[in-house]
């Protein structure tokens, strides 16, 4: 049998075209030079760009290109504590799946300026509860950060109910999308938020190395780099006044390339469409993972899920079902505490094992994957 992905979460598989066109441009620099490999490209990489823009109803000015979801939230994260740091007293509210690197990086600027990171409450099912949020906004609150699809497991919160709120409130609200951006719609405008980031290779089927940062055209002037090159800060005019602020002049072209194609390829086939056979193989997957009797499975949520199936078999470290599975050439991911450490410990949960669905999959992954966990 062939492998079958199923770490759609964690990393997906490129397209055939999508490779070629990282291929091509590496050749390409082979024979002409970096430099002039780039002029050659620079209608592709602008079209990246507006096809972005599009991906995530936004203004082209509004999206910059980083090189990893990290790195995108630590550009904008570092841009708006370097512009108005933070005072004693002052509050970070975050979701209880905050993404452990983004909440590791509060924590540290909180401790230094003797803040607190806070968390918002959650309704039964575990996702954020807007109404009783809305009681811990007060003068002192400077950021609220939504993890909108958490990391272990299918829960989908309402990142838009949330972003009302905050826009009422006049508090800047960042979203992390690293799950949502290829797997479901994506429109900024009716997310409410100031900031939005997600890496390019997992769901958006982009490389690794790459990440879309969204920043809204008029929270911009509240980002201010703590280092600048010609790029974010050309010689003659200061800051740049777009998004790209926040970039840097040095780019890996290839790279970019590559996820200009997969976003053109998710575009042409349609958000609507990815997330319908995404969300009904996952479906699916539950169904026959409940019928197990050794397996438990983890999702939060009762709304509609998304791709991304938490569970442990009874008896059998994550890592090791990771491990089990992975020589049946079934590949999935398991994640510890650090990933989502407030929602994993408030779980009492160690570790799960993720099964991670795409549009490249089909029915018949979804039995072979229940097959080899029954056995």
């Amino acid at each position: 049998m062939p492998p079958l992905h199923l770490n759609h979460a964690g990393a997906s598989v490129m397209s055939a075209a999508a490779l070629a066109a990282l291929h091509d441009h590496l050749a390409l620099e082979s024979r002409l030079g970096p430099m002039a490999a780039a002029e050659q490209a620079a209608p592709a990489l602008q079209q990246l760009r507006v096809d972005a823009a599009r991906l995530l109803n936004a203004k082209v000015g509004e999206v910059a290109i980083l090189g990893s979801g990290s790195a995108a939230f630590g550009a904008a994260w570092s841009a708006f504590v370097h512009a108005a740091p933070l005072r004693a007293g002052d509050r970070i509210l975050v979701g209880r799946q905050e993404w452990g690197g983004n909440l590791a990086s509060y924590r540290l600027a909180a401790a230094r300026a003797g803040a607190s990171v806070e968390v918002l409450p959650c309704r039964d099912d575990g996702s954020v509860d807007v109404t009783a949020s809305a009681a811990l906004i007060d003068a002192r609150v400077r950021w609220i950060s939504l993890t909108w699809l958490p990391a272990n497991g299918g829960l989908i919160n309402d990142a838009a109910a949330l972003g009302r709120l905050a826009r009422a409130a006049g508090v800047p609200y960042f979203i992390d999308a690293g799950q949502a951006v290829g797997q479901l719609p994506v429109d900024v405008q009716a997310l409410g938020c100031d900031v939005l980031k997600s890496a390019g290779r997992k769901h958006l089927r982009g490389p690794r190395g790459t990440a879309l940062l969204y920043v809204r055209q008029d929270f911009v002037d509240r980002l201010e780099p703590p280092w600048v090159d010609v790029q974010s800060a050309p010689w003659a005019g200061g800051l740049r006044a777009d998004a790209r602020r926040l970039e840097t002049a040095e780019q890996p072209v290839a790279l970019h390339l590559a996820l200009q194609v997969a976003v053109a390829e998710a575009l042409a086939r349609g958000l609507e469409s990815i997330a319908a056979r995404v969300q009904a193989l996952a479906r699916l997957a539950r169904e026959r993972l409940a019928d197990l009797p050794k397996v438990r499975l983890h999702d939060l949520g009762a709304g509609p899920r998304s791709g991304l199936v938490s569970f442990t078999v009874d008896g059998e470290a994550p890592t090791a079902t990771r491990a089990r599975l992975a020589a049946q050439d079934i590949h999935v991911g398991a994640n510890g505490v650090p990933y989502t450490p407030l929602d994993m410990q408030a779980r009492g949960l160690e570790a799960i094992v993720r099964a991670s669905f795409s549009c490249l999959n089909d029915e018949a992954d979804v039995e072979r994957l229940a097959a080899a966990l029954r056995t």
